[in-house]
């Protein structure tokens, strides 16, 4: 991997929950349906038998892949950035763009990100037009439609 993969310590917390949860929990239970199915005879038409081993794999690759993430990541904790009047990871910003839309977006890691609730990936176009910015900075990005401009309002970090 080129990049580190920075994560905040609440999303570290979410990926080690999803890999519990489908470690101890969802896994034994499709392995004991699959179990179940197998018993029942000609393989190649059972459906449980079927959707099970299919699910199985699937929940084996992304435990893979969630292991190899935590793993690999690193923490970064945004209540402990030097400087709190510029922007960087974890920090929440508040801007107003050329259309006079306000937005508030808190910048995250890639596995973090959820647009529809404001939180967009530190390798983002719009997070990496942003890093470094004070309020009162404009910045300009490249949109499909053209450059927009940003104008940054608030900064904030948690706690």
């Amino acid at each position: 991997m080129d990049r580190p993969i920075y994560i905040t310590p609440e999303g570290l917390a979410t990926l080690r929950a999803e890999l519990d949860h489908l470690w101890k929990k969802e896994r034994p239970e499709v392995v004991a349906v699959v179990h179940w199915a197998a018993g029942n005879g000609d393989r190649s038409e059972n459906g449980d038998y079927i959707y099970g081993k299919r699910r199985l794999r699937e929940i084996d690759r992304r435990v893979r892949y969630l292991r190899k993430r935590i793993e690999d990541a690193v923490v970064v904790r945004p209540e402990e950035q030097p400087d709190h009047s510029r922007i960087f990871f974890g920090a929440t910003v508040t801007y107003v763009n050329s259309r006079d839309e306000e937005k508030t977006i808190r910048i995250v890691g890639e596995d973090e990100a959820d647009s529809l609730n404001g939180k967009i990936s530190w390798i983002s176009p719009v997070a990496r037009a942003l890093m470094k910015a004070t309020v009162g900075d404009v910045v300009t990005f490249r949109t499909p439609a053209g450059e927009d401009e940003l104008e940054v309002l608030e900064i904030s970090y948690p706690g």
